[in-house]
């Protein structure tokens, strides 16, 4: 495990958004398909360029803070109009992609988001905001699906509530017992759990 810049921070304040998220996954809602399956080859990650417009909302990827997220189609045209992997300034904007893309029956070969685990991260307070930090070289990222995601909790990214992710299952229970918020799988994420953070 490395070493982390990390900022504690008190209070709660989520609870009634908590209690919505937990009754989200009670209610066992569509989630995503998923990726492609772990014995097909699946692209490697990129390093995303500090100014790369997001393909969901349009901010400047490198201008923010949070996790980071990129998903690969096998017709990357049909879904870009150039053969590139889509690139997400937030967690909750690519999975957001995703469905959208899903319902035109497009479904990505490989989901990559930022691996908290694999990266030295700082969390910082600033003008009453919790924020953790943003990381776009290829080798931060590891597959949606390999990350366990705490989401909802006092730390935002670019999008606000926010969807972190690690691949160390006791960094995420770690992380979750100092900043709140509950922990999904990838399987888990609903259209309507990704919304309710939106």
């Amino acid at each position: 495990m490395t070493e982390r810049s990390i900022r504690t921070v008190t209070g709660d304040g989520c609870g009634s958004r908590r209690a919505f998220l937990g009754a989200i996954a009670a209610t066992g809602a569509v989630a995503i398909a998923g990726c492609a399956s772990e014995d097909e080859p699946a692209p490697d990650p990129v390093t995303i360029p500090d100014e790369q417009v997001c393909d969901h909302c349009s901010m400047i990827i490198g201008q923010h803070p949070g996790p980071n997220g990129q998903t690969h189609y096998d017709d990357a045209e049909a879904v870009f109009d150039e053969d590139r992997p889509g690139m997400f300034c937030a967690s909750t904007c690519t999975y957001a992609h995703t469905f959208e893309e899903e319902d035109q029956g497009n479904e990505p070969s490989v989901i990559y988001l930022t691996d908290y685990s694999s990266v030295d991260h700082a969390v910082n307070e600033g003008q009453g905001i919790v924020e953790i930090s943003s990381h776009l070289e290829a080798d931060s990222f590891a597959r949606a699906d390999d990350l366990h995601l705490v989401v909802d909790s006092e730390v935002e990214g670019a999008m606000g509530a926010s969807m972190i992710g690690f691949s160390d299952a006791d960094d995420a229970e770690a992380f979750q017992a100092e900043y709140g918020g509950d922990i999904y799988e990838h399987g888990d994420v609903s259209r309507d759990l990704v919304m309710s953070l939106m």
